[in-house]
């Protein structure tokens, strides 16, 4: 009896725990979609904002604003390509990794871009955006490098796989027409009068191969259930009986 109540004790606190470590999850996982949602919502209106700035305000202001819209850009286009294409192709771990080093430059330089933005002496400010407009160049060339070569890596093995494909689809498409020589070569051995009788008993239709009673079977076309595209529809099954 101490045995059993023991083991539903056991049990008990066993639920409780995973019940526990469940709500944990669940709350975690809640709080990181809460925060993706509202990272991308700033990041959003920021963006919107920095446009505004850049076509509504002209001077230092407009090409500050102009400087840190570009650079956002940039970067975000290589980061979703490269965090894509990591997947696919593992090669472009390093990549990646290049970016991410690259990544604190351009966080300090929108920092830099950004207090320059709350800056009252507009002269000073001026006189730095020759380097300011350098480093943003700079960074955003190595980031639309990086971009640039995944997506004509990705392009390049496309086409070699395609290439591949057609080169094997062909022969395969040979191989099937390999019938067509040999029905040739059964029509030129045949004789003129076994020709002349066949074309005799034709009455302007083909007949098929004669069953077990000696009558002519029609020739049946493929089973329309079985040519089904992947993309269009499932095969259904045969039935058996």
């Amino acid at each position: 009896m101490e045995a059993a109540i023991t083991i539903m004790a056991l049990l008990f606190v066993a639920f409780v725990a995973l019940g526990i470590y469940a709500t944990v999850k669940v709350a975690k996982a809640a709080k990181r979609g809460v925060d993706r949602t509202i990272d991308q919502a700033r990041r959003t209106v920021e963006d919107t904002t920095l446009r505004a700035k850049s076509l509504g305000q002209t001077g230092v202001a407009g090409e500050l604003a102009q400087l840190r819209l570009s650079l956002r850009t940039s970067m975000r286009a290589t980061q979703d390509s490269l965090n894509a294409g990591v997947a696919e192709d593992a090669s472009l771990k390093e990549s990646l990794d290049l970016f991410q080093r690259l990544s604190a430059h351009g966080r300090e330089l929108d920092e830099d871009l950004k207090r320059l933005e709350r800056e009252p002496d507009r002269a000073h400010v001026a006189a730095q955006l020759p380097e300011l407009r350098r480093r943003t160049e700079q960074i955003t060339h190595s980031a639309d490098a990086l971009r640039f070569a995944a997506r004509d890596r990705a392009r390049k093995f496309a086409e070699d796989d395609l290439s591949s494909l057609s080169a094997q689809i062909d022969v395969e498409a040979g191989a099937l027409r390999h019938w067509t020589g040999t029905d040739g070569l059964d029509g030129a051995t045949a004789g003129p009068a076994q020709s002349q009788g066949q074309s005799q008993s034709r009455p302007g239709a083909a007949s098929g191969p004669a069953g077990p009673s000696g009558q002519p079977q029609a020739i049946q076309g493929p089973d329309p259930r079985r040519t089904a595209y992947p993309w269009e529809k499932s095969t259904r099954p045969e039935t058996t009986t």
